[in-house]
C-alpha cells in the first residue's frame, strides 16, 4: 500500500492503472471471502482505502 504523499505525485495514467489492478484484486478477494478461503480479511479494507485515496487524488487533479 502506497502512502498518500506518494500517491499525490502519480500521473493520471498511473492512477488509472493502479485502480484497475486494485479493483481486480478486490474482486478476487471477494470471491475467496464468499467461498471461505480468504485468510487475510484485512486486505479487503486496505484495498478499499487505497481505491478511495486514488479516487480523491484523481478528482483533485481534474479540477
Amino acid at each position: 500500500m502506497a502512502k498518500f504523499s506518494d500517491i499525490k505525485n502519480f500521473s493520471a495514467a498511473e492512477i488509472n492503472g493502479r485502480l484497475k489492478e486494485l479493483k481486480a484484486e478486490a474482486l478476487q478477494l471477494r470471491l475467496k471471502h464468499s467461498a471461505g478461503q480468504l485468510e487475510n480479511t484485512a486486505r479487503i479494507r486496505q484495498i478499499r482505502r487505497e481505491v478511495a485515496q486514488l479516487n480523491t487524488v484523481l478528482s483533485a487533479q481534474t479540477k
